[in-house]
């Protein structure tokens, strides 16, 4: 293979697992060789065929100086493996409190990489996040107008996207509106770091984006940008994009389902599962708690029931989740994370060939439970949703989101893709 060949066009850091999958299956719908890594793989052998490496991190949630910390060794380490720009990928809902790491993350970065100034660019339009005027909008809904305003770890407080980073981060942002795009340069003079927000509803709009702003060093942003930016960098590099064999078949035994999700897509997701006459068991937080529920309860429901697809879930409605909160947030958290991973571990050491999982935590949760570092990215379940292989377990199908994502048959649609019954449309 040609020496041009083995150069990492981008190099992205997300702030969580589910992050993380949804950047890798845009840059992979581009047409971009995309390696997926949970943290700095433990092998550090890249395939020589991969153009962008994604690493998954638990930025979002942690204490503010260790996420800084952690990003910037993902940063180096890209570095080292040869990444030419760098993409900082955090939720299209820009899930960050005033206290948050969006801000310190992006400083940080920005200042390592001696970069002027960056974007700020969480619109995914195809799923219903866009921004006009600096506002951040959720299907046509103010961002703290939406269900995002009782999210339990990150319950967002303002829809404009100056004023969200502003909060955290350092430096000045500047809107950028479709009709003044020339503007800027004259609007940031004189200043050494900035951060510009251009409006982004359409996937035209993302386009322009990628072809004003694709030769940055730094990029920040939700998944919505990575398909024009993957595209734009193939067509800067020469590269040819990369061929995808759309009648792959999986090979399955069967799959267990996860929520930890409390978002409204994931409650109406697992009502339909089960208006559709799926198995489910709610995982009750309090029973946790008193011991009266455990990881064994879980799997003597899921192994009664071994000839169907059990859907096991702690999600449930935000007022119940502040009233289960007053038992205190950060154990209930860690009690229902541990109990899901654990029950996941078990299932995959018993055969199962898929698991299904809606939630950043929970997801992220599993996947250190499991322990796989590194994964192949094939089709994808919805827009930024794809199905992962574990690259020393390809046998095991991994279909792992944020709570926010996915159709309300997601998990039926989910089930059939893994099973070869149907090719995602």
């Amino acid at each position: 293979m040609d020496k041009n060949q083995n150069r990492i066009l981008l190099g992205c850091v997300a702030d969580d697992f589910t992050g993380a999958s949804d950047a890798a299956s845009f840059l992979q719908e581009a047409g971009m060789c995309t390696l997926l890594t949970n943290g700095i793989p433990a092998k550090a052998e890249i395939p020589a065929e991969t153009e962008a490496i994604v690493v998954a991190l638990k930025s979002r949630t942690q204490k503010t100086a260790q996420a800084v910390q952690d990003v910037l060794e993902v940063i180096k380490w890209l570095e080292k493996k040869g990444a030419e720009q760098f993409y900082f990928k955090y939720c299209s809902t820009f899930d960050s409190t005033k206290e948050g790491n969006i801000g310190p993350v992006t400083d940080a970065v920005l200042e390592y990489l001696k970069a002027g100034y960056t974007i700020l660019c969480p619109a995914l339009p195809v799923n219903g996040r866009t921004v006009k005027k600096g506002c951040l909008y959720v299907h046509g809904t103010p961002l703290h107008e939406s269900s995002m305003k009782d999210h339990p770890l990150t319950p967002m407080w303002d829809s404009r996207i100056k004023y969200l980073m502003e909060a955290q981060g350092r430096y000045t942002a500047f809107e950028l509106y479709k009709e003044s795009m020339e503007d800027i340069y004259a609007k940031t003079s004189g200043e050494k770091h900035f951060y510009v927000i251009p409006d982004y509803e359409t996937e035209e709009d993302g386009n322009t984006i990628a072809a004003e702003f694709g030769d940055l060093k730094f990029l920040t942003g939700g998944s919505g940008l990575l398909k024009p930016l993957g595209k734009y960098l193939l067509d800067k590099n020469n590269r040819k994009q990369m061929k995808r064999d759309k009648e792959k078949k999986y090979d399955f035994t069967k799959a267990a389902l996860f929520a930890g999700s409390c978002s409204a897509a994931t409650l109406e997701q697992i009502a339909d599962y089960q208006i559709k006459g799926g198995v489910s068991v709610q995982i009750s937080p309090l029973k946790l708690l008193e011991g009266t529920q455990t990881k064994e309860d879980i799997l003597k429901f899921i192994r009664t029931h071994s000839d169907r697809d059990v859907l096991v879930y702690s999600s449930d409605t935000a007022d119940k989740v502040r009233e289960i909160q007053k038992a205190g947030r950060e154990k209930i958290a860690e009690l229902i994370e541990d109990t899901i991973s654990g029950t996941a571990k078990e299932l995959v050491r018993e055969g199962y060939s898929g698991i299904i999982s809606a939630g950043g935590e929970t997801s992220g949760a599993i996947m250190k439970k499991l322990g796989f570092d590194t994964f192949l990215i094939g089709d994808s379940v919805a827009p930024g949703v794809p199905v992962m292989m574990p690259l020393d377990c390809q046998e095991l199908k991994l279909v792992l989101k944020s709570g926010n994502f996915g159709q309300p048959d997601f998990f039926t649609r989910a089930l059939r893709i893994l099973k070869g019954k149907e090719e995602n449309d």
